[in-house]
């Protein structure tokens, strides 16, 4: 009886004009079709992909540098974007070479571009090992880490503002632009059918969502409702408020992570066996090993963080106009 009553409340459920209409195993899971645990990252940024020609590199005998070379050839050759890595070392020499600082500002955005295709590529080789739930996480993780990183070179330069604008954008662009288009896009691919969406999974992102938008509406309500008395102490408390408001989305994303790494894994696993089991399309074989996709990540990390160090330095010389 309890089990029972436990299988129905996490039964999906879709309100269809006004009613709530229960979802048959095949409807929760687009019709059986299946992309392999691929978040919608993943699916959007395989389009940049090409497959590369092993036919030269197979012939080596030697094992070791065989396999290096695959994973080189894949990493540099497996994209459309491959040629903007020429910008990443031109970039570095009119960094040391002290060169005008519009160069060094346009070639690390163009170096910066590939690297972040590629990061969400290697994040979806070592998801192959660690399965669909851990490699969309670390994607999604890792698919913010060239923002991240520029936000932490201005902060340490002391660069608020790059940091403020540069969250707005990101937060304007995920919540406007990659919603809407989301959404759009679901309804066109689901036209024939009603787009069918998990009740918990949906619960969980929407209070994520509000939370994330109270954190950052209250601080500015603060202090637009203060009514500018006192502005020395309306500051501290804003500030105060502010912070606090950060530690609650970090506390509010590792609840997150418990949620769908342990406490509720089932519930993801069991849509990733039945999505993998009613897909009548060969499974996707990895093209890189574990640690050669770990090691080129950490590896292209660097790099993201050495030219948005590059960037940082520069930012404030173009806001100014200082163009040649």
């Amino acid at each position: 009886m309890a089990s029972a009553a436990a299988q129905d409340q996490q039964t999906a459920w879709l309100l269809e004009n006004g009613n709530i209409k229960l979802l048959s195993k095949e409807m929760r899971h687009g019709h059986g079709q299946s992309y392999g645990g691929r978040t919608a990252h993943n699916m959007s940024s395989s389009s940049l992909r090409k497959k590369s020609d092993l036919t030269l590199v197979k012939k080596v005998r030697c094992g070791f540098l065989r396999d290096l070379l695959i994973s080189l050839q894949e990493v540099f050759l497996g994209t459309k974007l491959s040629i903007l890595f020429v910008a990443i070392p031109f970039a570095i020499l009119a960094q040391y070479l002290h060169y005008q600082r519009p160069w060094v500002f346009a070639l690390s955005l163009l170096g910066l571009i590939p690297l972040a295709e590629r990061i969400s590529f290697l994040t979806e080789q070592i998801a192959f090992y660690t399965g669909p739930t851990v490699g969309g996480l670390l994607n999604a993780t890792c698919g913010n880490a060239t923002e991240l990183i520029i936000a932490i070179f201005a902060l340490v330069q002391n660069k608020v503002d790059v940091v403020k604008y540069s969250l707005l954008g990101s937060i304007l662009s995920n919540l406007l632009l990659v919603l809407g288009t989301s959404l759009l896009c679901g309804g066109i691919a689901n036209i024939s059918h009603p787009q069918n969406f998990d009740r918990k999974q949906a619960d969980v992102n929407f209070f994520l969502l509000l939370l994330g938008l109270l954190c950052h509406v209250l601080p500015m309500m603060f202090l637009h409702l203060s009514g500018g008395e006192n502005p020395a102490s309306t500051a501290q408390a804003t500030l105060a408020l502010s912070r606090t408001s950060c530690i609650v989305m970090i506390l509010a994303y590792i609840g997150y992570l418990v949620f769908q790494l342990w406490t509720h894994r089932q519930l993801f696993d069991a849509q990733d066996e039945d999505g993998e089991n009613g897909s009548g399309e060969s499974e996707e074989e990895p093209l890189m090993g574990f640690w050669s996709s770990f090691i080129s990540l950490v590896l292209m990390t660097a790099v993201v963080a050495l030219l948005s160090e590059f960037a940082v330095d520069t930012i404030e010389h173009q806001g100014l106009g200082g163009y040649p």
